[in-house]
């Protein structure tokens, strides 16, 4: 692991939290599961962001413009903390001793849900990340394993897919807090503020053009405006069909 961890939040925040994002660079949670990450604020539930670089290798801006465009970010999203692992940009590795750097943010916050990266991707960093993360959370569950602090393993891990043309296992409503995950997203001014290229996310002519497109289209699968699609691994347990919310005529 390159580097100490640091925190862009209180130091004297509660530790545990309810919901963990974690993700390759700032603004990757932004903008694959933002809404989803406010709308869980909203529902006052304790929700935390890692980022696992600090996304030195992009092609625009600098290591401390993203990190204030983070913090600025994180300001809107009303996350608990947001810190940085400071692995190498481009270079994320699932390392053991990458993968103890994970287990020491899960034994030390211990969230009920962990939001990850689809583990298919086209940047590596996404892809390695998110096997990194899932390895890491059956090894933080290991009495023996030679790390600080007590064994635990997050109860439920999703998978972001708004990126990622899959079979999606559910869509979260984001109609209520759509506008506000554009303007996280703006606050990435050195990555956003320029038109970006057609060719990159057709047929959206910028990136909230795009994202627009990408939330109305899971929105429309569960009946409403906008949505963030998500993937899990495990089959759903249904307590009461009675509950289900989404017509199926």
């Amino acid at each position: 692991m390159n580097g100490n961890l640091f925190a862009m939040a209180s130091r004297k925040v509660k530790q545990t939290l309810d919901a963990l994002a974690i993700f390759a660079h700032p603004d990757d949670a932004e903008l694959t599961c933002g809404g989803t990450i406010i709308k869980l604020v909203d529902l006052g539930y304790r929700v935390g962001l890692i980022d696992l670089t600090q996304g030195e290798m992009a092609t625009r801006g600098t290591v401390r413009q993203r990190s204030e465009e983070a913090k600025c970010a994180a300001g809107v999203m009303g996350v608990h903390l947001r810190e940085n692992l400071r692995l190498l940009d481009s270079r994320v590795e699932n390392s053991f001793e990458n993968r103890l750097g994970v287990v020491h943010l899960l034994r030390k916050y211990r969230p009920h849900l962990l939001l990850l990266p689809y583990w298919e991707q086209r940047h590596p960093d996404h892809s390695k990340g998110s096997r990194l993360i899932y390895e890491a959370s059956y090894l933080s569950g290991l009495t023996k394993l030679n790390a600080p602090g007590e064994p635990f393993r997050p109860h439920r891990i999703v998978y972001s897919t708004s990126f990622v043309e899959v079979q999606h296992t559910f869509v979260v409503d984001i109609t209520e807090q759509f506008e506000r995950k554009l303007e996280a997203v703006r606050c990435y001014q050195s990555q956003f503020s320029e038109k970006w290229e057609p060719t990159i996310f057709r047929p959206a002519e910028d990136v909230f053009d795009f994202l627009e497109v990408r939330a109305r289209h899971y929105g429309s699968l569960i009946g409403k405006k906008y949505g963030e699609a998500f993937l899990t691994k495990e089959m759903t347990e249904v307590e009461d069909p009675m509950r289900l919310l989404n017509r199926s005529i």
